[in-house]
């Protein structure tokens, strides 16, 4: 079961780091020179802390 809610969990991350890496062009009003970085550093602490969280809750 953990595994199903890693796998829903990364899906929704990889949208959300993209949302996110879009917000933040927005704000900018360009296009991030370094947008690949900026993904995976802001998809890279979203992963860790839930994944993190998951693990911790699934131990219980």
């Amino acid at each position: 079961m953990e595994i199903l809610y890693f796998t829903l969990l990364a899906v929704f991350l990889y949208v959300g780091a993209d949302w996110i890496v879009n917000r933040i062009e927005a704000a900018a009003g360009r296009r991030l020179e370094y947008r690949s970085i900026i993904f995976f550093a802001v998809l890279l602490v979203m992963a860790l802390s839930s994944f993190a969280l998951i693990r911790h809750l699934s131990s219980q």
